[in-house]
């Protein structure tokens, strides 16, 4: 029987991996991991972590008996693997966990904005059923434009060819057959823009990736499309959105991310007591966008779904059984 202890978890946390993790001795703390309360892993083979939890030599050093450190995020710069390879202590992720999650939610996005339901919710509350200004448009026969067909875009072109639309796509990286599978076409990021009803985006945040959809290209975009962004804020300019808005390039925006959200690593960070949360959201209540009517903002609630929350402990749960039956999976190399 191991002994694993938990760092950063909430109490249905702790029942959720207590059923999946039966066979072993489990430990469960509130706090992140640190020096001063490494005492509590003492004794432990396994620690599950998660971002605000930062592994150094130090702290491996006040571990003697640890193997495996499975943090409960994608992203593992936390983690100092040099150390860890040191210490023969294998670190394990979860590197994918919403990319239905997020799709859903574009298209959530995308339909409110099609047929101005978030228009008709708000008059409709104030007794209002007049029609005007409430006609919207029909997904069928449009093209989208996917940014990014990584496991989320590749989740919104199936969702798409269920509303019969066309899709094109731009990445970096073009799996052989890919497109034939799913039944889209690759093309360059310009012709995309200028050809897509709809452009939703899916791109990591880097440095190649900054203000991918600026200024300059925005302007390529069909007039009267949509632009959604439920990936990273910085992706898309902010003047870009406001300058298409104003001059009619873009009859709507769907953003779950806004390009201020600097703090944000992981999402998972949105729930964490130490994520300073009113830091967010002053930047909601003071961003321009909010009061465009045609400009739909959610506080980055894409990925959080009942599931996708449990996806992360299902396979933090695979990660350490997995280990300790000698056959460990989502190691971090």
């Amino acid at each position: 029987m191991a002994c694993v202890a938990f760092f950063d978890v909430e109490k249905w946390e702790e029942e959720y991996l207590s059923k999946r993790l039966s066979a072993h001795k489990l430990e469960f703390h509130e706090e992140s991991l640190n020096l001063k309360n490494a005492h509590l892993a003492k004794e432990c083979d396994a620690a599950s972590i998660f971002i605000y939890s930062a592994i150094n030599e130090g702290l491996l050093k006040k571990l003697p008996k640890l193997k495996i450190v499975a943090t409960r995020s994608t992203g593992f710069d936390h983690i100092n693997l040099s150390a860890c390879r040191k210490k023969r202590v294998t670190v394990c992720n979860v590197p994918v966990y919403g990319e239905n999650t997020v799709a859903e939610h574009s298209f959530a996005l995308i339909l409110n904005l099609s047929r101005k339901i978030h228009k008709a919710y708000e008059r409709t509350v104030r007794g209002d059923f007049s029609l005007e200004g409430l006609m919207g448009f029909d997904l069928k026969g449009k093209t989208i434009g996917v940014v990014g067909v990584g496991n989320i875009g590749r989740h919104v072109i199936r969702i798409a060819k269920g509303f019969e639309m066309s899709v094109l796509g731009f990445d970096v990286k073009k799996p052989p057959g890919l497109g034939k599978k799913l039944g889209f076409k690759y093309v360059g990021l310009n012709e995309l823009l200028s050809k897509s009803d709809v452009v939703s985006l899916h791109v990591p945040y880097n440095k190649a990736t900054h203000h991918l959809i600026n200024e300059s290209n925005i302007g390529l975009m069909k007039r009267g499309a949509v632009l959604i962004n439920t990936s990273r804020g910085a992706v898309v300019s902010t003047d870009a959105i406001i300058i298409a808005l104003q001059n009619g390039i873009l009859s709507g925006a769907g953003l779950d991310v806004l390009e201020e959200e600097n703090l944000i690593k992981e999402e998972a960070q949105l729930l964490s007591k130490q994520f300073p949360l009113s830091s967010l959201q002053t930047v909601v209540k003071n961003h321009i966008l909010l009061k465009n009517e045609n400009v739909i903002i959610t506080p980055h609630i894409a990925w959080y779904s009942k599931e996708a929350r449990q996806r992360i402990l299902e396979t933090t749960a695979a990660n350490l059984n997995a280990f300790f039956k000698k056959k460990p999976i989502n190691v971090v190399e």
